[in-house]
């Protein structure tokens, strides 16, 4: 207790320094696994993708990023470790911060799109098993993170690979791409439009409408998404009557016009996916910072951390400068070396990530953002034959994967015992 009344300060100054640098790792790292299926597949640029991520993380994160969170993320570790000796929990967090934002930062400058989430659980469980007791942490939820690698992928692959075979059928292999796609693409715009709204209601607006006292079974969450899902094909309708056939554009590419039909889609797609992604994983930056806030403020640790409103505005902050001096790296890999991505492959995999987010957050399922995406842009290559595929760069993705984990951890314990020296002795 001495410890924090005497560093308290310094305590608060740090955790703001790398709950910022933590930030800036899920918006260089994680931002650009949502937007690099656009960006691949030309519907936006890179300008484009950065201004409207930019805008939908940030409101995603402060507007949706939840008044209340749990001390210690996914209920890895119980608070109650911490009773006798709170500081302990002061330098874990700090040290989970500071770890799973240089794994971020290192996995950025390869390339390599990996899991904040998993950088966060691998930096706690790390700091908790070593520095305190292995019986300290909740195992079975370890494992339950760790069967999300194979969970996610898989079912939004299998999902996007459904949906582009579906709009090879109706649409792409047919005699007239251009009149099927204005004839199909309305009930595809319906569906965009009910899981947008799905992903909005479970993921990006949970905690709002727990504030306010709002419960919504996953069925209402369903009528109401269906009726967003009409407004959209609506407009969605009245925009393809002013898409007119360009015979100049067919000559040099039969799908030209079919794919500037699919490229509007994919704005909508990547909005949601932005709104959603801002709201869940800034809890990753701001969790463990709200911690270190609270413990260090009631000089206690609590099942619950109070979430002022300018630790969002942090979180937002750093998502938005990692993505827009950072994000570009990632963009690059999830977009151009895994498939050669289109309007219409790149819309299908969105969709197919998005519909996983829908089924998990249902379910209960816990997901990683980045192993989905990746998933389901693998999902429409595989729809194109496996030799559509870079299977080095598959490779390269997994194993940096398999690492985050005990990345994440040995860092932390490093920087753990790094603190404990500094400040406990």
């Amino acid at each position: 207790m001495e410890i924090i009344n005497q560093y308290g300060h310094i305590f608060l100054i740090l955790a703001c320094v790398f709950g910022f640098f933590m930030a800036w790792g899920v918006g260089a790292n994680d931002v650009a696994n949502a937007m690099g299926t656009s960006v691949g597949s030309r519907a936006l640029t890179i300008k484009q993708a950065i201004i409207i991520a930019m805008i939908f993380e940030f409101a995603g994160a402060y507007l949706a990023g939840g008044e209340v969170t749990a001390t210690i993320r996914k209920g890895i570790i119980s608070p109650d470790v911490f009773t006798d000796s709170p500081e302990l929990l002061v330098y874990g967090m700090l040290s989970a911060l500071l770890a799973a934002g240089t794994w971020l930062m290192i996995a950025s400058i390869l390339g390599w799109p990996v899991s904040t989430t998993h950088s966060i659980v691998g930096a706690i469980v790390g700091f908790s098993a070593v520095g305190i007791s292995a019986d300290a942490v909740a195992w079975s939820k370890v494992g339950s993170i760790v069967a999300s690698w194979v969970v996610s992928p898989v079912l939004a692959g299998t999902i996007s690979f459904m949906l582009f075979r579906s709009v090879q059928r109706l649409i792409l292999n047919t005699e007239d791409p251009f009149t099927n796609a204005k004839r199909y693409i309305p009930f595809y715009m319906f569906a965009v439009g009910w899981m947008i709204a799905m992903v909005t209601l479970t993921k990006g607006l949970k905690h709002v409408l727990k504030d306010a006292n709002i419960s919504l079974s996953f069925w209402q969450d369903a009528l109401i998404a269906g009726l967003a899902g009409l407004v959209v094909m609506g407009v969605g309708i009245a925009m393809l009557k002013r898409i007119k056939r360009d015979p100049e554009r067919e000559r040099e590419n039969r799908f030209a016009n079919v794919e500037r039909v699919f490229a509007i889609l994919m704005v909508f797609t990547a909005c949601a996916m932005a709104f959603a992604h801002g709201s869940n994983d800034v809890a990753n930056a701001v969790g463990p910072l709200a911690a270190v806030v609270n413990t260090v403020q009631m000089g206690a640790v609590t099942a619950k951390a109070s979430m002022p409103s300018w630790i969002l505005l942090l979180g937002g902050a750093g998502i938005v400068v990692g993505l827009a001096t950072y994000g570009f790296k990632v963009m690059a890999t999830i977009g151009r070396k895994i498939t050669e991505l289109t309007p219409s492959r790149g819309f299908a995999a969105e969709l197919g990530a998005a519909s996983t987010v829908v089924v998990a957050s249902g379910t209960g399922l816990p997901i990683s953002t980045t192993h989905t995406l990746v998933g389901a842009v693998l999902g429409v290559g595989l729809a194109r034959g496996i030799g559509a595929l870079n299977l080095r760069m598959i490779t390269t993705i997994v194993a940096s994967w398999v690492v985050t984990l005990p990345a994440g951890a040995g860092l932390a314990i490093l920087f753990f015992f790094f603190f404990k020296g500094v400040f406990g002795w």
